[in-house]
């Protein structure tokens, strides 16, 4: 008999971070017997800030957060999986992935994880809300507005989530930010989007500054405050049968200039292998089962999965099963923004959020707000691998 071998995994404490694992570990270790992955979790916040090189010390798998692929290309804590993985599987990614999910994985000519899950800001809608109001779905920046001078509308509003949401007024006005080393952003798109963002900021309730995406999700489900989120990181599990009270309709986001819609900044998570590993092969195997299309459509998305692979984006089963979340937000997730991933970025994305959020809540001088987030911009980019 063959000896057990055992692989231990770290991924994020949600129904969409966790359960799938776990599905997904059980079905390959029936497939083999010999083997058997168990999974941990960590908080939502300790997923964007933990250190992969410590995690990779302790665990075989792990679900990481893109921004970490320049810091894993530099320390090589995680192993480069087209060294592994065939060229013909690394190209069905490639090409299969949804958006730009599988090149936020690539750094310095190396895949560094799979992207088995794919997120980005979109909105969310309680349509029996919207009816109850007189309101229809917001298609202008001036219809969101009207809609939140009524109280009706929230978003994230933790540093992490303001930043990302900066970025997206940024794109949205035609101007990625982090593009030069020298500043985030022109003075000039950067005034007016902070200036956006503080108009439909002062019409929110203060509460959701202390709320990521899960908690604007569940405040929405469980109270009848809310009837419409015009950006956050997206969860297909609220718009599931019985998940929660009640159910959410998740959308493409409005328009600034009524041409395009808003510009997210791209999220999801990639499965990743760590250095360390002492069964690297078997490792590998378990990535290659979980990033197929096979499994993202069956397996790992019937146990509350969001999957990278657009085959499932496009399945008709998994868009009957979550109210079209999929095809109705897959638009945004084709134009995402890609963030910088250089080994310093992880500094800044740390620390400019409460700069953003700290504007939003108290107003202030929007060129003194850029000074700020441009000081800590060049001291990220200045910074060395230890």
């Amino acid at each position: 008999m063959a000896e057990k071998i055992i692989l231990k995994g770290i991924t994020w404490n949600h129904s969409r971070g966790f359960v799938p694992m776990v599905a997904t570990a059980q079905r390959f270790s029936e497939l083999n017997p010999n083997v058997e992955i168990t999974w941990e979790k960590r908080s939502l916040q300790q997923f964007a800030d933990f250190s992969i090189q410590e995690l990779a010390q302790r665990f075989d798998l792990l679900v990481i957060d893109h921004p970490w692929a320049g810091f894993a290309a530099k320390t090589r804590s995680i192993v480069p999986l087209d060294k592994y993985l065939s060229k013909g599987y690394i190209q069905d990614q490639r090409q299969s992935t949804v958006g730009r999910s599988f090149e936020s994985y690539s750094y310095d000519g190396h895949q560094w994880a799979l992207a088995i899950d794919a997120a980005t800001p979109v909105a969310s809608s309680r349509p029996d809300l919207l009816d109850e109001h007189g309101f229809q779905l917001p298609a202008s920046f001036e219809d969101l507005l009207a809609l939140a001078r009524k109280g009706l509308v929230a978003f994230a509003g933790i540093p992490i989530d303001v930043l990302m949401s900066f970025y997206m007024f940024c794109c949205s006005l035609g101007e990625d930010p982090c593009q030069n080393e020298d500043a985030v952003i022109s003075d000039e798109t950067g005034i007016k989007a902070l200036q956006l963002f503080r108009e439909l900021a002062s019409h929110i309730d203060p509460e959701n500054f202390h709320r990521n995406p899960i908690q604007v999700y569940e405040a929405m489900t469980r109270t009848d405050d809310i009837a419409y989120c015009p950006f956050a990181y997206g969860y297909s599990n609220y718009s599931r049968r019985g998940y929660a009270r009640k159910l959410l309709h998740f959308h493409d986001m409005v328009s600034l200039d009524g041409k395009t819609n808003l510009k997210s900044t791209l999220g999801g998570t990639g499965l990743a292998v760590s250095s360390n590993s002492s069964n690297i092969d078997i490792a590998v195997q378990y990535v290659n089962y979980v990033a197929s299309a096979a499994c993202q459509q069956t397996v790992f998305f019937e146990n509350g999965g969001q999957p990278g692979h657009i085959s499932a984006w496009t399945d008709a089963e998994v868009n009957r099963q979550t109210h079209n979340y999929f095809s109705n937000t897959l638009p945004a997730l084709q134009r995402a923004f890609l963030r910088p991933r250089y080994h310093g970025h992880m500094f800044f994305q740390d620390h400019a959020g409460d700069i953003v959020r700290d504007y939003l809540m108290k107003g202030g001088n929007e060129k003194e707000v850029l000074n700020k987030m441009n000081e800590l911009y060049l001291k990220s980019r200045n910074l060395q691998v230890a």
